[in-house]
């Protein structure tokens, strides 16, 4: 199972904090990250998305098709979007747009560091891959990119 973690783009300040939207350069830093995933990205995948708008204005740029679900809403546990993945149990791939602190905790934990949360840029791709190897399972880390570098 290939687990992909999408960090919405640029937002503009303010309140209320669900209804924040991407900024023009938000715009461009998802057009930018959509363009590599329609290259990249494999057939065979389902796209969870946050209830807000600037995440589901990121994933609209690369398609219209995905599921919204408010288990990787802003303040969800690195657990719930495991879980709403079905990780590493789903098969194909999954894409979850969601938010920082969150997106980093999960980053963190599926690379072995529990008690640590990593920054993820806006914008950013963060794509792991879970397989089974001689018995035992293996996560890897199998590309990290942020808009600047597309």
């Amino acid at each position: 199972m290939d687990l992909i973690l999408w960090r919405h783009a640029e937002a503009v300040d303010g309140t209320p904090d669900h209804d924040r939207e991407l900024t023009a350069k938000g715009i461009k830093q998802a057009e930018k990250v959509a363009a590599f995933l329609h290259q990249h990205l494999p057939g065979k995948h389902h796209i969870l998305v946050s209830p807000t708008t600037r995440t589901r204005q990121t994933a609209t740029a690369l398609t219209d098709h995905f599921t919204t679900t408010h288990a990787i809403a802003p303040g969800a546990s690195a657990q719930a979007v495991l879980r709403a993945a079905n990780w590493p149990d789903a098969g194909g791939t999954v894409l979850v747009v969601g938010h920082q602190p969150t997106l980093g905790e999960v980053a963190a934990q599926l690379l072995g560091c529990n008690d640590y949360s990593l920054s993820i840029k806006k914008g950013a791709l963060w794509w792991f891959n879970s397989r089974e190897h001689e018995g035992a399972a293996q996560v890897t880390l199998r590309l990290v990119i942020t808009p600047d570098f597309l």
